[in-house]
């Protein structure tokens, strides 16, 4: 596909009915990681994308071992357990158990090699919707990431605490740009538990076990919980790829290939993404290839995301995050930064490979992300202006490594 690129100051709008019908289509599925339900989705991705003007699109079948909460609830138990066997004088066993859970959780939860899950879990398969367009002569590379796989909820993301916080105090959590940790509670239960074994100290083993029991619950109730319709997190990006597809379709750019990538089992903690890499890195040299994730743009306020990451934090690439500010500053796009995240999303494996990457989301008035991970994130509760504010950028930040 070739074209002229537009100049800086001419406005292109992303098709607002395409947005709706994405999400909307596809929120009606049961996309759980590995699922016949996600396979589904990747189906109609790939000829909704093909019906955009797409013309290579392809079902990339890739190896995952399922949803995280089975194999980190076994994890706290064990640790759990080696607390209890702690207190009661078996110190050495309660040492090997306690450093076992963590080591396992660390291993998990912070996209190590997946021992644990690769050892004892049996593997599925996930789908991958990977997508070619744009100047097939071009050098640079823009690789556009958004999942199509949702989650599972659990009594752990019920926010109406936080709300009611931000409603009696709304002071505070404005001032507040970097996100609670979400698994140090889990990883506090054996850290106290190896402290408990080492040391003696029975204060440290009592709150071992009682945060191993609490994160064990915790965990196993989301292990049972049902698959959300993840209309925000995130159709909200799936759908941003379709409409950004139109958009060149309509209005091409020279001297830029560009991938749209949406992965599977990103749920899982990443197992789609690490596979893509696996079978694509050599076609992506670091020196002309940027990674931009989408992930849950649907809340009212567009983030650019600094560093995220569960147990330490990663910073994205500077250079990249500065090229992504510039823009929207120059559109007038309302895009806010100094945000981090103590999650993990899609953007964290190509990041911590070397490659430019930047990941965008966004987060309501208290600084979370609307209907996360609840049955409540249904298609009525998306905000659209801000997916179409998420477009504009994907496409201007495109247009921005054409025209360097």
């Amino acid at each position: 596909m070739t074209g002229t690129a537009s100049p800086a100051t001419e406005k292109i709008d992303p098709p607002a009915a395409t947005l709706r019908e994405v999400v909307e289509r596809l929120a009606a599925i049961e996309r759980g990681p590995c699922s016949p339900g996600e396979r589904e989705a990747a189906e109609w991705l790939a000829e909704r994308l093909r019906a955009a003007g797409v013309e290579e699109v392809a079902l990339e079948d890739e190896p995952s071992w399922g949803t995280f909460p089975p194999t980190a609830t076994v994890l706290s138990a064990i640790g759990a357990l080696g607390a209890a066997l702690t207190l009661r004088g078996r110190r050495v066993l309660g040492a090997a158990l306690a450093g076992a859970a963590l080591g396992g959780l660390v291993d998990e939860v912070h996209n190590g090699p997946r021992w644990v899950r690769r050892t004892f879990r049996k593997r599925r398969t996930t789908v991958n919707v990977v997508a070619r367009l744009g100047d097939p002569q071009a050098e640079r590379t823009l690789v556009v990431l958004a999942h199509h796989d949702a989650a599972q909820t659990g009594i752990l993301f019920d926010q109406t605490a936080v709300a009611a916080f931000h409603e009696r105090f709304p002071n505070v959590i404005p001032h507040i740009k970097t996100q609670p940790p979400q698994w140090w509670g889990a990883l506090a239960g054996p850290i106290l538990g190896l402290v408990a074994a080492l040391t003696g100290r029975r204060t440290a083993g009592r709150a071992a076990l009682g945060l191993g029991v609490a994160s064990t619950a915790l965990l196993g109730d989301m292990w049972r919980s049902e698959v959300v319709p993840g209309a925000n997190d995130n159709l909200t990006a799936v759908a941003a790829l379709v409409a950004f597809a139109e958009m060149l379709r309509e209005r091409p750019l020279e001297g830029l290939r560009v991938w749209l990538v949406s992965a599977g089992a990103e749920e899982t903690l990443q197992d789609g993404i690490r596979a893509f890499m696996d079978r694509h890195r050599n076609e992506l040299p670091k020196e002309s290839t940027w990674f931009l994730n989408l992930d849950t743009i649907g809340s009212p306020r567009l983030v650019m995301l600094e560093a995220e990451g569960p147990v330490r934090m990663e910073y994205f690439d500077e250079e990249f995050r500065e090229l992504v500010w510039g823009v929207a500053q120059e559109r007038g796009l309302r895009l806010e930064r100094g945000f981090r995240a103590r999650a993990s999303t899609d953007a964290v494996i190509p990041n911590r490979e070397g490659y430019r990457t930047v990941n965008v989301t966004s987060l309501n008035d208290y600084h979370h992300l609307t209907h996360y991970h609840l049955p409540t994130d249904l298609p009525e509760n998306v905000h659209f202006e801000t997916v179409e504010e998420g477009t504009r950028l994907t496409y201007a930040v495109a247009e921005r490594l054409a025209r360097a």
